[in-house]
C-alpha cells in the first residue's frame, strides 16, 4: 500500500505522514510548508513536495492594512492555486488523502492515476459550520465573514467526488449524516497526542485554576466561559486563557476585565507546563472537529469540561474523565466548574482517569494503527 498526502498547511497531516512512513506506506507528502519545517518530523525530503507559494501569499496578505482587506478575499485564490500546483505533482499511488478545500484538482488527478481518493475534513460539514457560526455572530450583532462562497462550493464538490471522507469525531459524523452524506462514505478516526511532548509535572500552588487554550474567538465559545467564571466568583481561583486574540472578542474581554488572566499565544512545546498548573480544562466551543488541546490537557492530568460540539464525546465518558455539556449553556458550565471546585478529590481522580485514557488509546501510534486499518479496509473493498 502506498499513500499520498496533500495538505495546504500542516494540521495533523505530518503526524499521519510519520505513521505511514513508520510502516513503509508513505509515497509522498505534498505541503505548503518549507522542507526545513518538514525535516523536524523526520520525513525524508525526497518524499516531500513543498509548495510554499500558499504560505507566502497567505502571510503577506495578513500583513496588509485592514482597509485593503475589505475589498478582496483571497481565500479561494490561495487554496485553489495550491491545489492546481499540487495536482501536477501527484504521483501514482494506491490512496490519495487530500485536505478539504485544497484538493479538488489533486484528487481528480489521483483518480486518473488509479488511486482511491479520500478527503480529510477536520471540522464539521462546511454548510453546518457556516450556519451555526453565522447564528452565533448574529446573536451578538457581529458581522460573520465565514468561508469564501467558492470555498464552500469547492468543498461540497470534493465531498461528492471523493470516494471517502475522513473525519475525527462523532460530532462531525452527525453533521455529515444530517447533510445527507452516506455513512458508508465516512472514515471516523479520532486524533492523538504526543506523550513525550505532553506530560504532567507537579502543580506548584493550591489555586483552583480553570484553563482554556485556543483562539479567543466566538467559534471557541470563550465569551461563555468568561461569563460563567465571572458569575461564580470563586475564592482562591483563576481563569487562565492562552491563545491569540480575535478582534471580535475584545468587547467581551473589556466587559470581564479583572476576572481572568490572558497570556496570549505560547509555543506548543511549553503548553504542558501550563496544563500541569491547572485544575480543570474547559473547551466551550460552538463547533469544531476534535479540539486537540483536549487530548493534550488530558495527557497532563486534567479533567475536561467540553461542549457536545468539540469532539469530546470521542475522548471522555461523561462523569468519568470530565463532563460534556450543551453549547452556549452558561448555567451548566458553572455547575460543572463548581463541582470540580467543591470536590478536589474527584477533580484529581477524574484528571488521572483522563491521563490513563489518553495513554491507553489516544497516542499518535493509536491514531496511525486505526487509520491504516481503515485504509486497508477500503482497499480490500476495491479489489
Amino acid at each position: 500500500m502506498q499513500v499520498i498526502i496533500s495538505v495546504g498547511g500542516k494540521f495533523h497531516a505530518f503526524y499521519l505522514a510519520q505513521q505511514l512512513l513508520k510502516r513503509g506506506y508513505l509515497r509522498q507528502l505534498i505541503t505548503s510548508y518549507p522542507k526545513f519545517e518538514v525535516r523536524k518530523y523526520k520525513i525524508p525530503l525526497e518524499k516531500v513536495s513543498s509548495i510554499i507559494i500558499k504560505e507566502v501569499l497567505e502571510r503577506s496578505w495578513g500583513k496588509l492594512p485592514c482597509f485593503i482587506k475589505k475589498f478582496y478575499n483571497p481565500q479561494f485564490f490561495i487554496s485553489d492555486s495550491f491545489d492546481r500546483i499540487a495536482a501536477k505533482k501527484v504521483k501514482k499511488a494506491d490512496i490519495f488523502v487530500g485536505w478539504s478545500s485544497f484538493s479538488l484538482h489533486s484528487l481528480r488527478k489521483a483518480k486518473e492515476l488509479g488511486a482511491t481518493t479520500i478527503v480529510e475534513r477536520g471540522s464539521s460539514h462546511i454548510e453546518y459550520q457556516q450556519e451555526i457560526l453565522k447564528e452565533e455572530y448574529d446573536k451578538f450583532g457581529l458581522k460573520f465573514k465565514g468561508a469564501h462562497p467558492r470555498i464552500v462550493e469547492k468543498e461540497l464538490e470534493e465531498y461528492k467526488e471523493a470516494e471517502y471522507i475522513s473525519i475525527p469525531s462523532l460530532f462531525v459524523k452527525k453533521t455529515f449524516l444530517k447533510k445527507g452524506i452516506p455513512e458508508a462514505k465516512l472514515i471516523h478516526v479520532p486524533y492523538g497526542v504526543d506523550l513525550g511532548e505532553f506530560k504532567q509535572v507537579p502543580k506548584e500552588d493550591n489555586v483552583f485554576r480553570v484553563i482554556y487554550v485556543g483562539a479567543m474567538s466566538l467559534q471557541k465559545g470563550v465569551h461563555y466561559l468568561l461569563q460563567a467564571f465571572f458569575e461564580l466568583k470563586l475564592p482562591k481561583s483563576e481563569l487562565l486563557l492562552i491563545g491569540k486574540m480575535n478582534n471580535e472578542m475584545k468587547q467581551f474581554f473589556r466587559k470581564y476585565e479583572g476576572n481572568y488572566r490572558w497570556i496570549g499565544h505560547k509555543p506548543k512545546k511549553e503548553l504542558y507546563r501550563y496544563y500541569s498548573q491547572g485544575s480543570v480544562f474547559v473547551m466551550p466551543s460552538i463547533q469544531e472537529g476534535l479540539a486537540m488541546v483536549q487530548v493534550q490537557a488530558m495527557a497532563c492530568g486534567l479533567p475536561i469540561i467540553c461542549t457536545t460540539n468539540t469532539g469530546g464525546e470521542d475522548l471522555i465518558e461523561n462523569g468519568k474523565e470530565g463532563f460534556i455539556i450543551p453549547i452556549r449553556n452558561v448555567e451548566k458550565l458553572k455547575e460543572k466548574i463548581l463541582f470540580f471546585y467543591e470536590n478536589p478529590k474527584e477533580c484529581y481522580e477524574m484528571g488521572q482517569a483522563a491521563k490513563r485514557k489518553v495513554q491507553k488509546g489516544f497516542t499518535w501510534d493509536d491514531y496511525g494503527e486505526r487509520m491504516i486499518r481503515e485504509y486497508q479496509r477500503i482497499l480490500s473493498k476495491s479489489v
